[in-house]
């Protein structure tokens, strides 16, 4: 692929984009993110980290949206980039955006696709598309409010403002804010870790909820004992189970 790349360190995958100079979100780069996500799909993969430096992602291609505006079209990125989320938000393993400068519009979106976001210090993240005369297009309206809160989330889409590393770990939207140089070693650390627990728990844990989120309280207790079901059934329910009665640290291999 010319913009995204995919490495992997163990267990771990490291999807990288690579469109200098600021990582912008072309419909290639999309695309790109679309193969990349289903590459981790692969069951040798634990978990993924997300990143792009020196910015994570600041935003649509806006020379882009003048070529498909002046040709009358609509906006192709915005559908791609929201399938290439949608595969990312749903994969059955733990993912952290990794946020290195800015993570404006589709780069916003795009990190809010994984579990946890982890900030530089000296990172900016928003949703600016107010500013263009349009509004987000690849689940910005529907994830940041999950995220940090309605009335939050509609401050920033109405001003299209920017937050700072502070603020995001105040609202919500962080999980961990480290240096700039220490960012990426933080998270690979923290995926590798993830990576070494029981996957198919964890799958079962985030699949609870997602889908229960929102439902009426019995609909959600039967989506949560669904997953329970799953994960009751592994070899590493046998090895945790095992491991506690042993009074020793479970081994467990993603089964």
């Amino acid at each position: 692929m010319e913009y995204v790349d995919v490495t992997l360190d163990g267990a771990v995958a490291l999807v990288r984009i690579d469109r200098p100079p600021v990582n912008a979100l072309s419909d290639e780069v999309a695309q790109e993110l679309k193969s990349a996500f289903l590459q981790c799909e692969d069951s040798s993969v634990r978990a993924v980290v997300v990143t792009g430096q020196p910015h994570f992602a600041a935003g649509a291609d806006i020379k882009g949206f003048k070529k498909t505006l002046d040709s009358g079209g609509k906006r192709p990125t915005a559908s791609t980039l929201l399938e290439a989320i949608r595969i990312l938000e749903t994969l059955a393993k733990p993912t952290i955006a990794a946020v290195h400068g800015y993570a404006l519009g589709g780069g916003c979106e795009l990190s809010l696709g994984c579990d946890f976001r982890y900030m530089a210090d000296d990172a900016k993240i928003g949703q600016p598309e107010i500013l263009l005369g349009i509004i987000p297009g690849s689940g910005g309206t529907q994830r940041l409010q999950r995220v940090i809160g309605f009335q939050k989330a509609k401050e920033l889409i109405y001003t299209g403002r920017q937050v700072g590393a502070e603020e995001g770990l105040a609202i919500g939207y962080a999980d961990k804010v480290a240096s700039t140089d220490e960012l990426l070693d933080l998270a690979l650390s923290d995926a590798a870790q993830w990576a070494t627990g029981p996957t198919v728990a964890l799958a079962a844990a985030k699949r609870a909820l997602a889908d229960g989120r929102g439902l009426p309280l019995e609909e959600a207790l039967a989506v949560e004992q669904a997953a329970f079901r799953i994960s009751f059934a592994t070899d590493d329910a046998v090895e945790g189970v095992n491991a506690f009665i042993e009074k020793r640290e479970a081994h467990f291999k993603g089964g």
